[in-house]
């Protein structure tokens, strides 16, 4: 049967209607590229305030906000830029003064409780703190919605009036990215939809949800420069906190207790006067501030117990970003275990379809035809001309070829080396050898097993 099928020529049939998954998964694949895409350019286009330069006074790139210090100066306003919360709040001491913080992320937590300790008539300006800043102010608010990208909207977008003088002069800014709610049985003038809150705590503090209006390349929008000179221009100096990376620990001699509990330098702890060095800081620079008696230089960092600076990455976006990611993981690792579910050995089941044995062995007939294997193809029949003679035989399937080609040739009546090469012979040359050897094979079987000196099952053996 198998040269018979593999000799007949090749039926037209029709094509078979193949599966057109990549219609559905090329769609699927552009839409999860798209949004990938999307994601990564607004976190890339989202200021960092870890970043060096983010709204400090001298930066001059579109995240600084050397325009706002400019404006600030034009208006009589003095400004003294600190790098350091010890020396920030030491600048804020001899009178009121504005404490401008436009990363408070960056104060360390066991020094952001001192922020609010500030001489009467200071106002602290706080750029999108988070729920641990507030906590550890201890002011009553909670941050509530994030919004995706930042709105302006009017002082009185949520139908509430905004009493704040500040923000009634500016009008619309945009300040309305994350919003602020007053925690229980509390309330303050909230203003742009809760994106502006100004509370009377230990000090004043104002909060705003958005540095759109500090920075270089969107102050002059809308009514963003008079919103923000308006929050800390006035008689009041100007303290700009302007911090370039996690502040350190404090330690017992930074004016600050060491002791995890907080505290300011108002509240009777030595101090150094001496400032830092820095533009602002009203002092020579002390290289033996912050540091251990008897310790040795380099010693202070480790003292101080710097954070170790996070991984870029993780922190370029958002944590529902990377939950996203951990669900599609999970996602496609359940879909590899549903479609590799035979963890065991195979079973055999039933066919849902059956398909007769000439059409199986014409498409594999077909599939050696096109690829051009007949010496494939040609072992293939020789060894299916063996597995039927043999048996008719009485032979083993161990027989060596030579004995054989002699037992096929002596009952077939033909040249010992005649069988010898149709059962054992070379590849076929040609299409037309590979049919003829094919013909010869059959004939082969056929005459074996009609010849009368064949044993039957009833016939000794």
């Amino acid at each position: 049967m198998t040269s018979t099928a593999a000799a007949t020529p090749a039926v037209d049939r029709p094509p078979r209607r193949t599966r057109r998954r990549h219609r559905v998964l090329i769609p699927l694949g552009l839409a999860l590229l798209l949004i990938v895409a999307t994601l990564v350019a607004h976190a890339v286009d989202q200021p960092d305030p870890g970043d060096p330069g983010f709204l400090s006074p001298v930066a001059t790139d579109d995240d600084g906000g050397s325009r706002l210090a400019t404006a600030l100066r034009g208006q009589g306003v003095a400004i003294h830029r600190e790098t350091n919360t010890r020396s920030a709040l030491l600048a804020t001491k001899p009178g009121p003064a504005t404490l401008f913080v436009p990363a408070p992320e960056l104060v360390h937590p066991y020094t952001v409780a001192d922020l609010a300790d500030l001489p009467a008539g200071s106002r602290l300006v706080l750029v999108d703190p988070s729920r641990r800043v507030l906590e550890g102010l201890g002011v009553p608010l909670a941050p509530t919605e994030r919004r995706w990208a930042t709105r302006a909207t009017g002082p009185d977008a949520d139908g509430h009036p905004c009493p704040l003088p500040e923000a009634a002069a500016a009008g619309t800014a945009a300040v309305d990215r994350q919003r602020y709610a007053a925690l229980a049985n509390w309330g303050g003038p909230r203003c742009y939809a809760g994106g502006l809150v100004r509370v009377a705590w230990r000090t004043e503090v104002v909060v705003i949800g958005a540095s759109d209006p500090f920075r270089n390349d969107r102050i002059d929008e809308l009514g963003n420069r008079a919103l923000a000179t308006g929050l800390l221009g006035g008689p009041r100096p100007v303290v700009w906190l302007d911090l370039d990376g996690p502040a350190p620990a404090p330690t017992g001699s930074d004016g600050l207790r060491g002791d995890g509990t907080g505290g300011s330098p108002a509240a009777g702890g030595a101090t150094r006067a001496v400032g830092d060095g820095r533009p602002g800081s009203g002092g020579r620079p002390d290289p033996d501030a912050g540091r251990p008696a008897g310790g040795q230089p380099g010693d202070d960092d480790r003292a101080a117990g710097r954070q170790s600076p996070e991984n870029p990455l993780w922190a370029a976006f958002p944590a529902w970003f990377w939950a996203l990611l951990v669900q599609l993981a999970v996602a496609g690792l359940l879909v590899v275990l549903w479609r590799a579910r035979r963890l065991g050995p195979p079973v055999p089941e039933p066919l849902p379809v059956t398909v007769r044995s000439a059409e199986t062995v014409l498409g594999r007939a077909r599939l050696y035809r096109r690829a051009g294997a007949r010496g494939p193809a040609a072992e293939t029949l020789r060894a299916a001309a063996r597995d039927r003679l043999l048996p008719r035989l009485n032979l083993p399937p161990d027989t060596p070829p030579a004995e054989v080609a002699a037992r096929v040739a002596a009952h077939a009546g033909l040249d010992p080396d005649r069988a010898a090469e149709l059962l054992h012979g070379d590849e076929p040359a040609t299409d037309q050898e590979l049919l003829e050897l094919a013909r010869e094979l059959d004939r082969l079987t056929r005459t074996v097993g009609t010849a009368p000196d064949h044993p039957t099952e009833g016939d000794s053996r």
